[in-house]
């Protein structure tokens, strides 16, 4: 009786899945890149991104939670000239002397299916900080051809007003709504 009871509990145990547990993804510096766009004088709409950018994303797929904490290095703004580059680091604007990085940590991560939808956290920029709401354009989770680990990719975008930060320098000229699109790719630690 004893032998038949184990090899049931034996059969229960292999027949019935793992649950998932979260994981945990470092983002990949080199093929993550926070992009800004803004409409400068009417002119034209200009677009920027940030060279540098580290953190880490959780994902737990079963249960549909996750967590997104994110350093941009802003120093690292690449405008297209090194004149303004050098411009838009100053006092007025992002003052990358005092405030050498921009954070987003997530508070909610809301999923359609088996895909992020939305992200919700806390962007701080010069110190200050508001809430805002990532809308995930794209999202991908699958092993990484190369490496051979689990990977994710995603896209997501929304909308900040320059002024909310304390950057609201050449305001109305220059446009106070700035749109942010993000490129992430990140591979299991």
């Amino acid at each position: 009786m004893k032998k038949t009871l184990l090899i049931a509990a034996l059969t229960t145990l292999a027949t019935t899945p793992l649950i998932a547990a979260p994981v945990d993804y470092t983002i990949d510096n080199n093929h993550t890149f926070p992009r800004f766009s803004y409409n400068h004088l009417g002119f034209s709409t200009q677009i920027s991104r940030f060279n540098k950018t580290t953190g880490t994303v959780t994902l737990d797929a079963e249960a549909k939670t996750g967590a997104v904490d994110v350093t941009i290095d802003m120093s690292s703004v690449d405008t297209g000239s090194e004149t303004f580059d050098g411009h838009i680091q100053k006092a007025d604007m992002l003052d990358t002397a005092t405030y050498p990085t921009a954070t987003f940590k997530s508070t909610k991560v809301t999923f359609n299916g088996d895909a992020p939808a939305s992200i919700e956290g806390n962007l701080t920029i010069k110190g200050i900080t508001h809430p805002v709401t990532l809308t995930v354009t794209g999202f991908k989770s699958m092993a990484h051809p190369m490496l051979k680990r689990p990977a994710i990719g995603a896209n997501a975008t929304t909308v900040i007003k320059r002024s909310d930060f304390n950057a609201s320098k050449h305001v109305p000229y220059v446009g106070d709504e700035v749109t942010l699109d993000i490129s992430l790719e990140a591979v299991a630690k």
